[in-house]
């Protein structure tokens, strides 16, 4: 036979014999944790309902967005919101530049600058020869960049060979003369 403190209680589920019931201070533990859970759970409710109320939240993020933003999420708002799609993808391009064109090639050409209005992208060589080799490559290089940045980003690549020396003028120099600088270019 059981006494009424061994029954077991209404809605309770059946406990095997071998483990021990919480009983004193657990029972406590347990009604407090679920007493504050519930307590959370209204709190949150009626805060709800006070920044609905108020028409939103006081402080915290805001529709106009003046809060602080870890920095990569406020350079892609910038640039979302000023157009720069193209450009920044172009420029990381130029930052990738070796694996896009190869390290023999990057070595002795390196892009300038980005036209955006005419798509053109400008490449400055070391050499002749170099500045030859990159324009046969031209069109595999177009392709593979506007394959990269989306097609019709780059439409022509522009190569410049490299520049000869100043050209100084004075009192030791024939007028007219050209110089070193007619074999460049």
């Amino acid at each position: 036979m059981t006494t009424p403190a061994e029954q077991p209680r209404e809605g309770a589920a059946p406990q095997p014999s071998g483990v021990p019931q919480p009983s004193g201070v657990d029972l406590a533990r347990v009604a407090l944790r679920a007493a504050k859970e519930q307590a959370r759970a209204r709190g949150n409710a009626v805060q709800q309902k006070k920044q609905a109320r108020r028409g939103g939240l006081r402080s915290g993020a805001r529709a106009d967005g003046r809060d602080p933003l870890p920095l990569g999420a406020a350079i892609n708002r910038l640039i979302t919101e000023r157009g720069w799609e193209t450009p920044a993808a172009v420029g990381g391009v130029m930052g990738r530049w070796p694996q896009m064109v190869g390290p023999e090639v990057a070595l002795h050409c390196e892009p300038l600058k980005y036209d955006e209005d005419a798509r053109v992208l400008t490449v400055g060589c070391d050499s002749t020869a170099w500045a030859t080799q990159l324009r046969l490559l031209a069109p595999t290089l177009v392709a593979r960049l506007n394959a990269d940045l989306g097609q019709g980003t780059v439409k022509m690549i522009k190569v410049v060979g490299p520049g000869g020396p100043g050209r100084r003028f004075g009192p030791l120099r024939a007028p007219g003369s050209t110089g070193p600088g007619d074999t460049y270019g």
